[in-house]
């Protein structure tokens, strides 16, 4: 299992300075979470199929070197929390050269389609498991 997702950054991703906009890295956080669910054997689509979504609850970044117009990054995204009806995911991106650009977390609840708190352990225990087993490695 691969658990580094491969963005490059695209121009309309930059700003005049040519500088990747500080708002992108969100989004690359997302790109590799919903990439980092597939490598894990439960892409977001199956777990939709449950009747769970996992919305956003916080966001931490960290800004600490600039990306360019068409360079590579390297996104090592890492489960670090998980609790019945919870978990976060950490993000740690670096440059074709190793050196680390952003490190960040978001945090996320399990609801179900109604916006009611879901104790995946209890609920979808296979879901859970996955999750565990995924922090223990």
């Amino acid at each position: 299992m691969n658990n580094v997702y491969k963005h490059t950054v695209q121009y309309y991703e930059t700003d005049k300075m040519g500088i990747t906009h500080h708002s992108n890295y969100i989004r690359w956080m997302e790109e590799a979470r919903v990439y980092f669910l597939a490598e894990m054997g439960w892409p977001f689509k199956k777990i939709e199929e449950l009747g769970v979504v996992s919305p956003v609850t916080s966001i931490d970044c960290k800004y600490k070197l600039p990306t360019t117009f068409e360079e590579v990054v390297d996104i090592e995204a890492s489960l670090v929390e998980c609790k019945s009806f919870k978990f976060v995911i950490e993000y740690i991106m670096k440059n074709a050269e190793g050196k680390v650009v952003f490190e960040g977390h978001s945090a996320h609840c399990f609801l179900d389609m109604e916006g009611n708190i879901v104790r995946v352990n209890k609920e979808y225990p296979e879901l859970y498991q996955a999750f565990m087993n995924k922090m223990n490695e």
